[in-house]
């Protein structure tokens, strides 16, 4: 199974960018034992339409026009569910074993995510209630994918 992560936003170059690449190369290596990966990233611009809600709902068509081809959409939300590390790891084996091809993570803008983002998603996933900025988001996701390509392999970065 593919993963996407689609954000609202673009990454500078800094530490941040540095550890996600990082994690997105690790998961191309440690993800083929288990049929999960690459990590790919699509990056699109902040909406500069007046309005938090005109923002939010414009960053929303965009993502949706970038992941159309995705098989599964997981929408981060802070409303959404919350795993353990363990658990994120079974959901991620599951959609692979139901066939999922590609699952797309969409992290929305600064304004959160425009309503018709949330009817797509399959998933509504929480990395917790604390408020991360986006950039952050994106590295946190990318070490969880990791770790949970890491359960389903037996290796031992994730310690219980």
């Amino acid at each position: 199974m593919r993963l996407l992560i689609a954000a609202v936003g673009r990454l500078k170059d800094g530490p941040e960018r540095t550890l996600y690449r990082r994690y997105a190369e690790r998961i191309g290596q440690a993800g083929r034992g288990v049929a999960l990966g690459p990590l790919d990233l699509i990056e699109i611009g902040e909406s500069r339409t007046a309005g938090a809600k005109a923002r939010a709902d414009e960053e929303a068509q965009r993502l949706l026009d970038k992941v159309r081809s995705a098989d599964f959409l997981i929408v981060l939300d802070e409303r959404g569910r919350q795993f353990s590390s363990e658990g994120f790891a079974g959901f991620i084996r599951d959609a692979r074993d139901r066939g999922v091809g590609l699952a797309a993570f969409l992290i929305g803008g600064p304004d959160g995510h425009g309503e018709a983002v949330r009817k797509e998603a399959g998933l509504l996933l929480s990395l917790g209630s604390l408020t991360l900025p986006h950039g952050l988001t994106r590295l946190v996701l990318a070490e969880q994918l990791y770790r949970a390509v890491t359960i389903l392999a037996g290796h031992p970065y994730h310690r219980r």
